[in-house]
């Protein structure tokens, strides 16, 4: 071999060995003292410099090439769950080798962080913690029952604790400020980082490792682990809690399920949160939709997909909470009052005895008006009460007004559409005065000693509303006094209706009730 021959095999070695980094290099070795020392050539000098270089590349890899492989190398694997998935890969002094969104969700979180490379090199607790930032800007943590799930792949157990305690203290201070509401879950998993195989495809080990015991709980097949894998952390750990073996539809699907109900596909951006509410009875999704039109709030099964509250068709909402349709050839006469109920469809809900005509759709009757028809529900005149309140207010897109007045010891509140007079809700309360009571259905004292206790109280309110108390949820039971009678308040929901009771603690009569839809 000739020494042309040697010179290119060693240069060819040393080019796949060493990075190209020779001005590092120079910019490393130049200075001494202020000086700088000038290689002469000589005879052989590239001989010679094949040889020096060969001999710094075998140095290279038994010293500081050691220290490159260490911090190159993954020690440990940390990912963040909620629904976006990201991996960060980690080395033994805890510092970011790389950050990878696993899904498109994640993609979009890390975009302002260059795709994640802009966390290569820091420590890994500050890079955690900018991503849960991120996160919640993104508004991934900011309903009132959001999880995150943080798992520690190492197969160095005391390593793979501490990294776990630390990382969910950390997270837990920013998110106290940040989103409160937010459950931290985490887990260790023993493997070695970096080696293991992900089932599917979007998701960190973590969440899979998740997903699997959520399939030993229901005993579903493999085939179901797509369905799983596709729900948020939050729907994961409900369905651990609850021990439901069902597979929900998932926050996707709700949402398209209210898209179509309300009839807004065809809205180029409407705005459509879901929170999900798989430990609540029933199971269900709580979807709010935001329109040019207002908010609208919705109830979705989270099993079925069907629409337990909310109106339909928005884009023709009959502010009177009725449902609406426009007629195929509108009637261009002003309408009548309620004395005419063959009216067409235009006239969306008939005020109760109001002897006003109807304002049309989206005007605003006024606080006369709404008056009005308070007390022609109440069969009273206004020179019968005393204490008016009136407010002013938009519920779901709808104008309301909220009315309270008095006769005698009773109270009146009514809830008036603002836009048709229509009665939305009304419930009379009957104070007692002087030891005499208004009600002529309640019989008693002004000093109850007699109790029926909380446990009848409570079943007298579940008779009422004919719900078992299995099927209830959020049931509360507070005893009160009221002009010295003994009352429990009773309150729960169920079947997608809240209820409000009042019950004589004397008698278990109920005084006063109230149920609406849980939106």
């Amino acid at each position: 071999m000739t020494d042309r021959e040697l010179e290119q095999k060693l240069a060819g070695a040393i080019g796949r060995a060493v990075p190209d980094d020779l001005d590092a290099i120079l910019s490393r070795c130049g200075e001494q003292n202020g000086s700088v020392m000038e290689l002469k050539p000589k005879k052989n000098m590239k001989r010679w410099l094949a040889a020096a270089c060969a001999a710094v590349a075998l140095l290279g890899a038994g010293g500081g090439g050691l220290v490159y492989q260490q911090s190159h190398a993954v020690a440990s694997v940390v990912s963040l769950d909620v629904n976006p998935s990201i991996e960060l890969k980690v080395n033994r002094y805890e510092k970011v080798i790389s950050c990878t969104a696993l899904n498109e969700e994640a993609a979009a979180v890390l975009f302002t962080m260059n795709g994640g490379a802009d966390l290569k090199g820091t420590k890994l607790d500050v890079a955690v913690n900018a991503i849960v930032g991120a996160l919640v800007q993104a508004g991934y943590l900011d309903s009132i029952s959001s999880a995150i799930l943080i798992s520690v792949e190492d197969k160095d157990q005391d390593r793979a604790a501490r990294l776990q305690a630390e990382l969910v203290a950390s997270v837990d201070g920013v998110l106290q400020t940040q989103a409160p509401n937010t459950s931290v879950l985490s887990q260790v998993l023993t493997l070695d980082a970096g080696t293991s195989t992900v089932y599917g495809s979007g998701i960190s080990m973590g969440k899979s490792a998740l997903v699997q015991k959520v399939l030993e709980l229901n005993g579903a097949g493999d085939e179901a682990f797509d369905q799983l894998a596709a729900l948020s952390v939050e729907e994961l750990n409900d369905l651990l809690k609850t021990g439901e073996t069902r597979i929900p539809i998932g926050k996707p699907a709700a949402a398209l399920a209210v898209d179509e109900y309300a009839g807004v596909q065809a809205l180029s951006s409407p705005v459509i949160d879901v929170d999900p509410e798989l430990d609540e009875v029933p199971p269900h999704y709580e979807v709010e939709l935001k329109t040019a039109w207002g908010k609208f709030d919705y109830i979705v099964d989270a099993f079925t997909g069907e629409i337990l509250s909310g109106p339909k068709d928005v884009l023709n909402y009959s502010p009177g909470g009725s449902e609406q349709t426009a007629p195929a050839a509108p009637d261009p006469a002003p309408q009548t009052p309620v004395t005419t109920p063959q009216t067409p469809v235009t006239t969306p809900q008939t005020p109760v005895t109001t002897p006003q005509t109807p304002a049309p759709q989206n005007q605003d009757v006024g606080q006369e008006a709404a008056k009005q028809a308070a007390l022609n529900h109440a069969g009273l005149s206004a020179s019968d009460v005393t204490s008016w309140k009136v407010e002013r207010d938009w519920e779901n897109g709808r104008l309301e007004y909220e009315i309270e007045f008095w006769r005698g010891t009773s109270e009146y509140d009514y809830t008036i559409d603002g836009h048709s007079c229509s009665i939305l809700k009304h419930e009379v309360d009957h104070h007692t005065s002087g030891g005499h009571h208004s009600d002529s259905h309640y019989s008693g004292t002004t000093a109850t000693t007699t109790d029926i206790g909380q446990e009848a109280a409570k079943q007298a309110a579940l008779n009422h509303a004919g719900v078992a108390e299995s099927q209830t949820s959020k049931l509360k039971v507070k005893q009160d006094w009221d002009d010295g009678r003994l009352e429990y308040e009773v309150e729960f929901k169920a079947g997608g209706m809240e209820y409000d009771y009042t019950v004589d603690g004397a008698t278990g009569a109920i005084l006063e009730y109230e149920s609406e839809w849980d939106d």
